[in-house]
C-alpha cells in the first residue's frame, strides 16, 4: 500500500482535524525551530523559510491541522515567529491569489498579535544579538523571501504548472501537484494525485524552473525567433521523414503528439503526405496558439494530453523527443499501427534514421 493510501486509512487522532499525517508536519515545524537554535546560519534560515512556507505553512493555510480553534491560532503564531512573517498576512495574500484578487490587509486580532510577536523577536535579536541579526538573520530572511518569490513566479510563469517529481513531492508534501491544487484548493495534501487539468508540466521544481530555458521546449522557443534555424530544423527532419515514409502502408490519418510551438512535423508531413488527415495533439494551449501561424489551414489541432487509449486510432502516430511519459512502453506496445518516435541519436530501434548529429537526434519507426 502506498504512503498516500495509508494516509487515507489512518485513524485521525481527536486533536487533528483532517489526517494523522498532519502530525508529521507539526513535528517537522518543531524540528525547524531546533535547527534554527542549534545551527543558525544564512542558508539554514533561508532554506527553512522557503521550505516551510511552501509545505507546512501552505498546507496549514488551506486545511488547518487542529480541531481546536485555539490550537490553530497558537500554531499560526508559532509559524509567524519561526518564519519572521505574520501567518495571517501570508494567508490573506495566498487566498487572494487563489481567488485572482488583489490582497487587502485586514488588521484582525490575529494579524496584530502575530505582527507584535515578530516585532518582539526582531527587537530581542537587535538588542542582544545585533551582529547576528544584521549579518546572519536578516540576510537569510531576505534570501528566503526571494526564494519564495522565485517559487511563486515560476509556478505560474506560463500558466499554472505542475511538477510530478517524486523526491520534490516527498520533501514538499505534494506541493508539485500545483495545477491540481488550484483546481481543488481544499483537497488535503495526502489525497493529491495527477488529474486531467489544463496546465503545463515541468520536470523541475518551481525554484529551479528557470532551467526550462535550457530544455527541449526552451530550445524550440529559440528556433521560433530565427528563420535560419527554422530552415535548418525543417531540412534535416524532412530528409529523415522522406527516407522512412516511402513503402509504408496507406496512411490516411496521422496524429502528431506535442506538435505545438514550431510545428515542423506537421509542415513536413503535409508536404510528404498531401492526402492524409493531420491532427496536432498538445496539452499546452499556448503552444498550439504559437503553432497556428505556421500550420497549413487543413491541419487540425486538439488541446489534450496524449493518451494511448484515446489517441490510438491513427494510421501513423508521431511521438516527440520531449514526451512526458513512458517512452519504453511505446516501443514495447505501439499505440498505433505505425509509430514514428523521435529519440536520442544513441537509441536505435525498428527502422531508424539519423535526423541530425548536431541535434543528437534520430527517428525510429516501429510497427504494431
Amino acid at each position: 500500500m502506498s504512503t498516500i493510501a495509508r494516509a487515507r486509512t489512518t485513524t485521525v487522532p481527536r486533536i487533528l482535524q483532517h489526517s494523522a499525517w498532519d502530525a508529521v508536519l507539526v513535528l517537522l515545524a518543531l524540528l525547524h525551530a531546533v535547527m534554527l537554535l542549534t545551527v543558525p546560519g544564512i542558508l539554514v534560515i533561508a532554506i527553512g523559510l522557503w521550505w516551510n512556507s511552501n509545505s507546512i505553512s501552505h498546507n496549514f493555510i488551506h486545511n488547518p491541522f487542529f480541531r481546536s480553534r485555539l490550537l490553530n491560532r497558537g500554531f499560526a503564531a508559532y509559524l509567524s515567529v519561526l518564519l519572521g512573517f505574520p501567518h495571517a498576512l501570508w494567508r490573506t495574500r495566498h487566498l487572494a491569489h487563489h481567488a485572482s484578487n488583489a490582497p487587502r490587509i485586514n488588521w484582525s486580532a490575529d494579524l496584530i498579535t502575530e505582527s507584535v510577536l515578530v516585532l518582539l523577536l526582531w527587537v530581542f535579536l537587535g538588542a542582544f544579538h545585533l551582529e547576528f541579526f544584521l549579518t546572519v538573520y536578516l540576510p537569510g530572511w531576505a534570501l528566503g523571501l526571494t526564494l519564495c518569490a522565485v517559487q511563486g513566479h515560476y509556478e505560474h510563469a506560463r500558466g499554472t504548472v505542475s511538477c510530478y517529481g517524486r523526491v520534490y513531492n516527498l520533501l514538499f508534501f505534494n506541493d508539485g501537484f500545483h495545477a491540481e491544487h488550484h483546481a481543488r484548493p481544499r483537497e488535503h495534501w495526502t489525497r493529491m494525485r495527477r488529474r486531467e487539468v489544463e496546465s503545463g508540466i515541468s520536470r523541475w521544481p518551481p525554484v529551479l524552473r528557470w532551467l526550462d530555458a535550457f530544455s527541449l521546449e526552451g530550445l524550440e522557443r529559440i528556433v521560433l525567433r530565427s528563420k535560419r534555424l527554422q530552415q535548418f530544423v525543417l531540412g534535416c527532419h524532412e530528409r529523415a521523414f522522406a527516407s522512412l515514409l516511402p513503402g509504408l502502408p496507406d496512411v490516411r490519418r496521422v496524429g502528431i503528439v506535442g506538435g505545438g510551438l514550431f510545428p515542423r512535423t506537421a509542415i513536413i508531413l503535409r508536404k510528404l503526405l498531401p492526402e492524409a488527415e493531420l491532427v496536432v495533439i498538445d496539452m499546452s494551449r499556448d503552444n498550439l496558439d504559437a503553432a497556428r501561424r505556421f500550420l497549413p489551414g487543413d491541419v487540425a489541432q486538439k488541446h489534450a494530453a496524449f493518451d494511448r487509449e484515446t489517441h490510438g486510432g491513427f494510421d501513423l502516430l508521431v511521438i516527440p523527443l520531449s514526451l512526458n511519459g513512458d517512452r519504453n512502453s511505446l516501443y514495447r506496445n505501439p499505440p498505433a499501427r505505425l509509430v514514428l518516435i523521435h529519440d536520442w541519436f544513441w537509441r536505435r530501434a525498428g527502422e531508424s534514421v539519423m535526423v541530425s548529429a548536431l541535434l543528437l537526434k534520430r527517428l525510429n519507426l516501429v510497427r504494431s
